[in-house]
C-alpha cells in the first residue's frame, strides 16, 4: 500500500540585492547613502553592496537618503539617518512582526521622528551640522509583503514580473512634484522645471513635522524594486530604467543591475550624486 505523500510548503522567498553610488561628475562630496539590514527581534546585521538571503527566519530593511546643508552637513545627515534606523528596527520588529500588516505605519512613522528628532539635534548643536536635513526611502521586506515609508525627492520603484511599465510607488514632496501629479506639466516639463529639486519636506533642517508617506505591497516571484536618489532619475527615463533592469549579464559576468543603473545615468546626466539599489524577488 503506497502512503499518501503529505503536501509540501511553498519554498520561502529569498531576495537578490545590489548597491551603488557614485559622486557624479559636479559634485565634491557624496551626500548619498545607502543601506542593507538583515535582522529579527533579537540581533541585525549590516549588508553589503551585494548578496542574496531567504526570507524564513529574518526580515530584510533597504534604504537610500540624499543628505542636504551647508560644507558636509548633507553627507553626516544620510550617514546619521542610515545608523539610526540600525538601532531602532529590531526593537520595532519584536513589536509588531506577529501582525505587521495592522501595524507598521505605525512603526514606520516613529522611525521617521526618531530619525528626524536626532537631525535636528545635532544641526543645533553643532556648527558645522546646521541645517543638516536628508530625505529618506525605506523597504521593509517580510515574506510576502513589502512595506515602505518615504520622505523627500528619493523614489521607490516596483517593477512587477508580468508587467511591462515601472510604478513609481512614491511621490516626490517638491512643488514640481504636486504639479506632475496633478496633470499640470507632463514628465519632460517636470524633468527640467528649474525648481524640480526644492523640497517642501525632508528629516532634519527647519522642518517643524514629520509625516512621512507610506504604503505596502505585495510581491511574487521575479518582481524587482528599485531605490534611488533623484540623480539617478535626472538621467533615466522609466522605460530605460525597465530595459536595463531585466538586461540579463552576459556569459560570465555577475549581475549588478544598480552598477548597470548608475552608470548609463552618470553617461546621459552626472551633475548629482546618484545612487541605485536594486532588490530582486528570487
Amino acid at each position: 500500500m503506497n502512503a499518501t505523500p503529505l503536501p509540501t510548503s511553498p519554498r520561502p522567498f529569498s531576495l537578490q540585492w545590489s548597491g551603488c553610488s557614485d559622486i557624479g561628475r559636479v559634485r565634491k562630496n557624496n551626500e548619498d547613502s545607502f543601506l542593507g539590514l538583515q535582522f529579527d527581534a533579537r540581533e541585525i546585521f549590516r549588508l553589503g553592496k551585494f548578496g542574496a538571503g531567504s526570507l524564513e527566519k529574518n526580515n530584510y530593511t533597504f534604504a537610500v537618503c540624499d543628505g542636504m546643508g551647508g560644507a558636509k552637513a548633507g553627507e553626516y545627515a544620510s550617514q546619521i539617518a542610515a545608523e539610526k534606523i540600525t538601532t531602532l528596527l529590531p526593537p520595532a520588529y519584536q513589536g509588531v512582526a506577529p501582525a505587521m500588516s495592522a501595524g507598521y505605519s505605525g512603526v514606520l512613522s516613529e522611525l521617521f521622528t526618531q530619525v528626524h528628532r536626532a537631525l535636528v539635534y545635532l544641526g543645533g548643536s553643532y556648527e558645522e551640522c546646521a541645517g543638516m536635513q536628508t530625505t529618506l526611502s525605506l523597504c521593509w521586506f517580510t515574506p510576502g509583503w513589502m512595506y515602505f515609508g518615504h520622505i523627500g525627492d528619493s523614489r521607490i520603484y516596483h517593477l512587477p514580473q508580468r508587467e511591462k511599465e515601472i510604478r513609481m510607488l512614491t511621490q516626490d514632496d517638491t512643488h514640481v512634484g504636486w504639479l506632475f501629479r496633478n496633470g499640470q506639466i507632463n514628465e519632460r516639463e517636470a524633468r527640467t522645471h528649474p525648481r524640480r529639486n526644492v523640497l517642501q519636506k525632508a528629516l532634519g533642517g527647519g522642518n517643524q513635522f514629520v509625516d512621512p508617506q507610506s504604503g505596502a505591497v505585495a510581491y511574487e516571484k521575479g518582481d524587482v524594486f528599485l531605490l534611488c536618489s533623484d540623480g539617478l532619475t535626472e538621467g533615466l527615463y522609466n522605460p530605460r530604467l525597465v530595459e536595463l533592469l531585466r538586461e540579463k549579464p552576459s556569459a560570465g559576468t555577475a549581475d549588478n543591475p544598480a552598477l548597470r543603473l548608475v552608470e548609463e545615468s552618470l553617461k546621459n546626466d552626472g551633475r548629482d550624486n546618484t545612487t541605485a539599489l536594486v532588490i530582486q524577488v528570487i
